[in-house]
């Protein structure tokens, strides 16, 4: 990760901390560091001091779940350290633990001053993020409370309240202020020679809105204990490949990130839900598009997923339009969010819409679980919900008035509202890009895959065999739409999407490897498309390009217009072997399970587009999202896809 930023996540907590456990609180760079839950900064500050100076990482925080180091005050060869500081910390649901041991090296009694400063900033993650905008917060009244055993923070403006309380064992001496509105708490240890004293500090976090309080762990061993057995009871049973040891420890990462990327939600009848949150740093929320990949990915070994995240998507259904929203009828909500500017309505995030193909990937998720499972209770259950989101792409989706699902930009939100949503995301082979509606092709290959699972269940869940016919017709006729209106025949590949005017948005990209997964290609035109993203300008040895190489509009550094995203690749892999290009879907399967290997078994968010040959090594995207549940699962599918080759 970028700016030397270590993670730790447990559920809607996570903790961004530096090489030697603190946390600045400076803005700005790919990601902040703090103490985040419900998209509010917790711990804005937090820092060690020692006799007064920082002292610097003998052995900087690794990788992990709890964030280890060795700290010495700073000095030369010719003096030796007079301590050492062991700093291990670790997080909670809501909470965070950090357990501090300072050791004399010295052979008579020495006394330390140990000094830890915190502040609480309650800042909403979007006014960190680097856009250059700024939010009116007026009203805002800031307290400090000093405890018996430590310092309370509070944050109230109108009806919003959050409070952070850090308490000590054993308490401090004092509690000092600093000139700011951090506090400084403070110990005076009397060490024997050679001898050692030990402070535990526990931080509980109350944002807004938040039930009950958070239960903080003793120390970092209890926390980590938490995390050992929920991800050990979230990958048991899982048949890892045993002739693939690469694929298998990929797995086994992938399994354990998701166990603790499980965010809570609630269902349709108020009933609490756990479900895959997009990934940190950004995105430890429930988002439509990013959940129902992951269930659908992890679906034939961890169908509790699914089981978890369609009733949370029903319960957010949009019932009604709502322009700030980009809600109607039916839509499946594109992200939650629970921060301050979204219920001030800010930004407009709170609910937000703004997807073209969460709403048909509902319907597929439902169909594949139905399938895999067995279950036609669930179907059952979600029908109204399913119907609806037939009804919205039928209707305000475009799918009857334009034959295409449709979307177009939101001028307070999303630009492009597929998958590549980022701006520019969508364009020519020459960087241009559409205006008008856009219809993006693999959003269509959604919509087909949706008509035809929903169909099934309309025979199998809910005897209406009238409804079936309507949507198999309605997909057939899809599909024959899209092969005339989107095949580029001088190409021998599908157009990006298509604008406002029915034109080619005619950049070569790796979308095309979705209506493989979805089956919209006649089985000529598949094999074409399938081969052709193994061509050198699309393959980089790491996984397919989002935009074939060559291309004016390619960038390997860019978000979305030459990167590598491995549920990306997983999505094609999956294709591939439907088509039954197996030698195809084992290459990138090797490729993506290398990357993984190379970075410790985890697949990031996002790589950088540069080619193996040039490369050695996957060379990270910037920004990218360590953990991130669609990357997390994307092992899964490729188990899936080539099994243990």
């Amino acid at each position: 990760m970028t700016d030397r930023h270590h993670l730790l996540v447990h559920g809607g907590t996570f903790a961004a901390v530096g090489d030697g456990g603190d946390i600045s609180g400076v803005r700005g760079g790919s990601s902040p560091d703090g103490l985040f839950v419900r998209d509010a900064r917790h711990l804005s500050r937090w820092q060690l001091t020692v006799d007064g100076a920082v002292p610097e990482a003998l052995t900087p925080v690794a990788d992990g779940d709890t964030a280890r180091c060795v700290l010495v005050p700073r000095g030369g060869r010719t003096e030796p350290p007079a301590y050492t500081l062991f700093r291990e910390q670790a997080v909670a649901e809501g909470a965070f633990v950090e357990a501090l041991r300072v050791t004399s090296n010295r052979p008579t009694p020495t006394t330390v001053r140990i000094a830890v400063t915190a502040d609480a900033d309650f800042t909403d993650q979007f006014e960190l993020r680097s856009d250059y905008r700024t939010y009116a917060k007026t009203g805002v009244v800031r307290q400090r409370q000093v405890l018996d055993d430590g310092v309370e923070f509070s944050y109230r403006r109108g009806e919003w309240r959050s409070r952070t309380t850090v308490t000590s064992e054993p308490a401090p001496d004092g509690v000092e202020e600093t000139g700011t509105g951090a506090r400084r708490l403070v110990w005076t240890l009397d060490l024997e020679p050679h001898g050692s004293a030990e402070l535990s500090l526990r931080v509980a976090a109350r944002p807004h809105g938040a039930p009950l309080a958070p239960r903080v762990p003793l120390s970092p061993a209890a926390a980590n204990e938490q995390l050992l057995a929920l991800e050990g009871e979230f990958a048991e049973g899982v048949p890892f490949p045993t002739g693939w040891p690469e694929l298998a420890a990929a797995c086994a990462r992938g399994l354990s990130d998701l166990a603790v990327l499980q965010v809570p939600a609630t269902g349709p009848d108020g009933e609490e839900l756990r479900v895959p949150a997009a990934g940190v740093p950004w995105f430890l929320t429930l988002l439509g598009r990013d959940a129902l990949l992951t269930s659908l990915f992890a679906l034939p070994y961890r169908p509790q997923l699914a089981a978890a995240t369609l009733p949370a998507l029903a319960a957010t259904q949009a019932t009604e339009t709502g322009a700030g929203a980009v809600a109607q009828p039916g839509k499946i909500v594109h992200e939650v969010r629970y921060g301050e500017l979204a219920h001030f309505g800010q930004v407009p995030y709170g609910r937000y819409y703004g997807s073209v193909d969460a709403t048909p990937l509902f319907l597929v998720l439902l169909g594949a679980y139905t399938e895999q499972t067995g279950d036609l209770a669930l179907a059952r259950r979600l029908e109204a919900n399913a119907r609806a989101a037939i009804g919205w792409m039928l209707d305000h989706g475009g799918l009857t008035s334009r034959g295409y699902l449709v979307y177009r930009a939101d001028g307070g939100g999303l630009a492009n509202q597929n998958w590549k949503d980022s701006p520019g995301a969508i364009c020519s082979a020459d960087g241009s890009r559409p205006t008008g509606p856009v219809m993006a092709a693999g959003a269509q290959g959604y919509a087909y895959d949706a008509l035809r699972r929903t169909a099934h269940l309309a025979r199998t869940a809910w005897d209406d065999e009238v409804y079936a016919a309507l949507l198999e017709q309605a997909a057939g006729d899809l599909r024959d739409r899209f092969q005339r209106d989107f095949w580029m025949a001088e190409h021998g590949f599908p157009a990006l999407a298509l604008d406002g005017d029915g034109h080619h948005v005619d950049a070569l990209a790796s979308d095309a490897g979705h209506l493989l997964w979805s089956g919209l290609l006649d089985k000529e035109y598949g094999e074409l498309v399938g081969r052709r993203l193994l061509e050198p300008d699309f393959f980089s040895g790491w996984g397919v390009r989002t935009l074939a190489s060559g291309q004016p509009a390619y960038h390997p550094l860019s978000y979305h217009r030459g990167s590598v995203w491995p549920h990306d690749n997983a999505l094609i892999t999956l294709g591939l072997a439907r088509y039954g290009l197996h030698d195809e879907a084992r290459t990138v399967a090797h490729a993506l399970v290398d990357a993984a290997t190379a970075a410790g078994h985890r697949l990031p968010e996002v790589l950088a587009g540069y080619g193996r040959d040039t490369h050695g090594e996957p060379v990270p995207y910037p920004h990218a999202c360590v953990r991130e549940s669609r990357s997390a699962a994307a092992p899964l599918a490729l188990l899936t896809a080539v099994g243990g080759a």
